[in-house]
């Protein structure tokens, strides 16, 4: 599979680089100094950088989404590398096993907690940024994409082939597939075609001994963990094969925001009791947020079809939102993703290849899943705590609607659970622009406040949350070395009933425990 270029962004410099980490190694650690040396007896041709060489800062930055983890005080790799093909990956696995450093890898380093290039013990990153190529097949109606590829660079290499195909991931399109996929994948198809894991049909994956495993070799309990049971647990997964999904030439696109003083109340309430049963071409996620000192809602709306058959089932279902052919544009399916990551439907499609984030700010986020509509007295309570928060920091909660082909698959399908006994998921955020420890604290408590009034309006037993919104207030070990009961703490949220399977595909699979974070699945 070719590479494209804009995933060889440091790849040129490597020659340099390598050879200028070892004429420098005098400054590093004899297990560093091991480990590149391993490295070389593999393959003279991989691509390392050390904190003493040029550009590592740049290449750890490149893919920080979190300003949060980008502090002097943040943990730093000892080494980046970054692979050119599935065999560095596997010299990556062999040496950092072999001389006892921690592996982290990052595929578009979107993980919530910074998991993905941070650790408390030394620890190597291996950053997939030259791995991500995405070769479309439509005659078959698939694609093999490598892990480090982002959402953007799979959906427009998919309208270069197909206006008909499309794949049901996120919105955000500098999102790497790599995290994305191994924790489920969520997006505005989701209703219609269930999650991106759901559409995963192979993969490639290396393991703990550095061999490389398809679906077929690595067999079904390992195929199935790796679609949803989060990354970092059970090996390196390099490319994933996935289905394509069948998308209308035409769809339509809405956005419908609506104040406190305009009604926006009784329009949440009327949302939260019918989003679940619509047809599964309507998808209509709510969006809470303060705006000054108003409070505002609003309704993104896309539907696999027409403004007129938009218009005819919203008016019959939900004629409280008052939606007009002037709130609605019609476009192709590719474009509805420009759309919903703040493009213009109309600008060039290659926006999507550029990886950089175009804002980075300082965040957190907590997640929840629903089993009942909140009353109007939980969403007045809601709207309190935005009243409340800082006048720095931008409050936000997204409730995204279930039903559909979601809730035709059952939860233990794959490993991840949430499925027909929800309506919708929330996902709370607090955003800010201020640096220093204090406005963290001051924003991350806010929003630790406002999952706690939640609590009692939210599932039970457990208090279900998303592994792709990591949370590790959930709990957490060191270097992750949890035990089982500690690890229940995340584990149950994130996977209910599932997380016993994947305790004992990890135990056979990856005994030693090698593929391990703050939050990964433990060993028994």
């Amino acid at each position: 599979m070719e590479t494209p270029k804009s995933s060889t962004l440091f790849s040129q410099f490597y020659v340099l680089l390598v050879v200028f980490s070892i004429s420098c190694s005098a400054s590093s650690s004899p297990v560093q100094d091991n480990f590149v040396l391993c490295l070389n007896n593999q393959s003279s041709k991989i691509p390392f950088y050390a904190p003493n060489t040029p550009f590592y800062s740049t290449i750890l930055q490149s893919s920080i989404k979190n300003l949060r983890f980008l502090s002097s005080t943040t943990p730093k790799p000892q080494l980046i590398v970054t692979p050119l093909d599935d065999s560095h990956v596997q010299a990556s696995v062999i040496c950092c096993r072999k001389h006892g450093l921690q592996l982290k890898v990052r595929s578009g380093g979107h993980d919530y907690e910074g998991l993905s290039y941070t650790s408390d013990v030394p620890f190597i990153v291996v950053d997939l940024v030259n791995i991500g190529s995405v070769d479309v097949n439509v005659e078959e109606g698939s694609a093999w994409v490598q892990a480090g590829a982002t959402l953007g660079e799979v959906y427009y290499k998919i309208a270069e082939k197909s206006r008909t195909y499309g794949f049901p991931g996120g919105t955000c399109h500098t999102v790497g597939v790599g995290g994305h996929f191994s924790g489920g994948g969520y997006g505005t198809l989701a209703r219609k075609f269930g999650l991106a894991a759901d559409n995963i049909i192979d993969a490639r994956l290396v393991n703990a001994n550095g061999e490389i495993l398809d679906r077929k070799s690595m067999g079904e309990d390992l195929f199935w963990a790796i679609r949803g049971g989060g990354g970092g647990s059970f090996g390196v997964v390099v490319a994933w094969k996935i289905k394509l999904v069948p998308v209308p030439q035409t769809v339509t696109v809405s956005m419908v925001s609506r104040f406190l003083e305009q009604g926006a109340n009784a329009l949440v309430l009327k949302w939260q009791r019918i989003a679940h049963t619509l047809p599964k071409e309507l998808f209509i996620r709510v969006q809470l947020c303060r705006v000054d000192t108003r409070m505002r809602v609003t309704f993104q709306t896309m539907y696999l079809g027409t403004t007129d058959q938009l218009l005819k089932e919203v008016n019959q279902s939900f004629p409280e939102l008052g939606l007009r052919s002037s709130d609605c544009a019609e476009m192709s399916w590719i474009q509805s993703i420009l759309s919903f990551d703040d493009f213009p439907k109309d600008g060039a499609l290659d926006v999507l290849l550029n990886r950089t984030q175009t804002l980075t700010r300082f965040f957190k986020a907590k997640s929840d899943f629903v089993k009942e509509p909140f009353s109007e007295t939980v969403l007045r309570g809601i709207w309190k705590q935005f009243y409340d928060a800082d006048e720095a920091m931008q409050p936000m909660m997204f409730l995204s609607p279930y039903g559909g082909r979601l809730s035709e698959i059952g939860e233990s399908e794959i490993p991840f659970p949430h499925r027909k006994e929800y309506i919708n998921e929330v996902q709370h955020l607090a955003w800010w622009d201020k640096e220093g420890i204090e406005a963290s604290n001051k924003n991350i408590d806010w929003l630790r406040r406002l999952y706690g009034y939640m609590t009692p309006y939210v599932s039970q037993s457990p208090r279900a949350s998303y592994i792709n919104y990591r949370d590790l207030d959930l709990g957490h070990s060191s270097n992750g070395t949890a035990t089982y009961a500690q690890a229940s703490a995340w584990g149950v949220k994130y996977f209910n009933n599932n997380f016993e399977k994947l305790v004992q595909v990890k135990s056979k699979f990856d005994p030693d425990n090698f593929f391990r974070n703050e939050q990964s699945i433990p060993v028994v």
